[in-house]
């Protein structure tokens, strides 16, 4: 009765979907017994990324850090500004080729005239700031503790973010998570990635995401705490994800704003050759199929649209120092650069606007401070080589890929995120779900974006396990 409400081509590959899980079935049990043999963690190793060799121990000390300027530090952005040139845009192309100049001009004009780069750096001082020596670096974050409320329970939290973002994406989201009138607030710990704005760089090869997690762990053991919560988007989720996988005694729970799982295996094969049809087979929803096949089926979707978007990835996971000497020495060009990932990560339809949507969810001031933080620190050549150290051999055969992680996780997939991944995909990574929502908005850049729905969605998983 149902092959006969679909068409001949759907009948088709519905009954030569059907024949591939029937011997898909027989190859369950190795599936599951495979699964069976994943480890439980990965080791977590030791490194020094500092200029040098290294000593036989390590000044441990925590120092305040605070963000300067000068006026000479500005008037050389102006003077870089100033010699900018333009190339003409072709007409009606949206940011489909890239950062319309058109737009460009204005938000240059802008960052000319109109921003406060002093007054910014007052708004980044805001939150007390640190500075701690690991493995060779002088790792920088942000520590900020709630006030003192009767009765209210309060629990280390570590936000970490991404590329091409900052510690400043979380400058929203901070009040709400330890300014809160809950029973529950957090002390939250936001450090920049080794390589990103304040952060000192890695003076060797070889500092990838497990390199970052271990650095971490060690910051949060530095400051007094044995379990905490870690939420991630972005390389933040992988560094978190690692995190949870190497020391999972001491990460309470793992809240993620971005999902990565491989496309690959009997299940994910037979989900997408018929899922669409039969929904329930894969524990699919109505918004995941939805959000996976849409309107222009899952392809084009999930595979073609990725490509796209990810001409970066590869340039930076092959050969980063050549396009950076360009963005490092131009302000408007690293501008343009970055801003056209917050215009497309937040929503793939930006594409088709002259201004690419960016004033949508973000304002100038915003997004240049973010971009400034880039600037003044030199460091989107570093940030861009974590592309290729964690890209130089494949990923997919990384010991942590084969890890799974057995702590307490939060999942909160946004609707515009570059990709969906359903829950029942999820778990075989993640096989401790406690909580999975479909948030009713938002893109890649989520603390940033919708801080409040963020906060909303970590509180109420923090509170499950908590209670459980």
């Amino acid at each position: 009765v149902y092959l006969q409400i679909l068409d001949p081509t759907q009948q088709q590959q519905l009954l030569v979907a059907g024949s591939a899980v029937a011997v898909g079935g027989l190859l369950t049990c190795y599936y599951w017994v495979y699964q069976g043999t994943k480890t439980k963690r990965i080791p977590i190793g030791d490194g020094w990324w500092g200029a040098g060799e290294k000593p036989q121990s390590e000044d441990e000390k925590v120092f305040p850090f605070q963000v300067q300027t000068s006026d000479e530090e500005i008037q050389d952005l102006y003077d870089r500004i100033d010699r900018t040139r333009y190339t003409e845009p072709l007409k009606d192309t949206g940011f489909q080729y890239g950062f319309n100049s058109t737009y460009l001009k204005k938000v240059v004009s802008h960052w000319r005239h109109q921003f406060n780069w002093k007054k910014q750096i007052a708004i980044l001082n805001k939150y007390p700031q640190f500075k701690t020596n690991i493995e060779g670096l002088d790792v920088h974050f942000i520590h900020v503790r709630p006030p003192h409320r009767e009765g209210q329970r309060v629990l280390p939290l570590m936000l970490v973010h991404g590329w091409p973002g900052s510690v400043y994406e979380f400058y929203r989201i901070l009040p709400l998570l330890t300014d809160s009138l809950d029973s529950l607030a957090f002390e939250v710990i936001c450090p920049s990635i080794p390589g990103y704005g304040f952060s000192e760089a890695p003076h060797k090869q070889g500092f990838d995401t497990l390199a970052a997690a271990r650095v971490f762990h060690k910051l949060m053991e530095r400051l007094g705490f044995s379990g905490y919560y870690l939420q991630g988007g972005d390389w933040g989720s992988i560094i978190t994800t690692n995190m949870a996988q190497m020391k999972p005694e001491c990460v309470k729970g793992l809240h993620l704003n971005m999902l990565t799982n491989k496309l690959r295996g009997f299940g994910v094969l037979f989900s997408i050759l018929i899922g669409r049809y039969l929904p329930w087979l894969f524990g699919f929803t109505r918004e995941d199929v939805r959000r996976l096949f849409g309107s222009v089926g899952f392809m084009e979707r999930n595979f073609y649209e990725i490509i796209r978007e990810t001409g970066y990835l590869h340039i930076q996971g092959t050969k980063p120092d050549s396009a950076g000497c360009g963005v490092n020495d131009s302000p408007v060009g690293l501008a343009a650069y970055i801003l056209e990932k917050f215009s497309t990560w937040t929503d793939f339809n930006n594409r088709d606007l002259e201004d690419g949507g960016l004033e949508r969810k973000f304002t100038l001031d915003d997004l240049l401070t973010n971009i400034m933080i880039y600037w003044t620190t030199g460091s989107i050549v570093s940030s861009m080589r974590f592309y290729k150290e964690n890209l130089k051999t494949n990923i997919d055969n990384r010991l942590d890929n084969n890890t799974g992680v057995y702590v307490p996780t939060g999942l909160a997939a946004f609707p515009n995120e570059v990709r969906h991944v359903p829950q029942s995909w999820a778990r075989d990574r993640f096989r401790n779900i406690y909580s999975y929502s479909y948030m009713p908005r938002g893109g890649h850049f989520a603390a940033f974006e919708e801080p409040q729905l963020l906060a909303d969605d970590l509180l109420q998983f923090v509170k499950k396990v908590e209670k459980l």
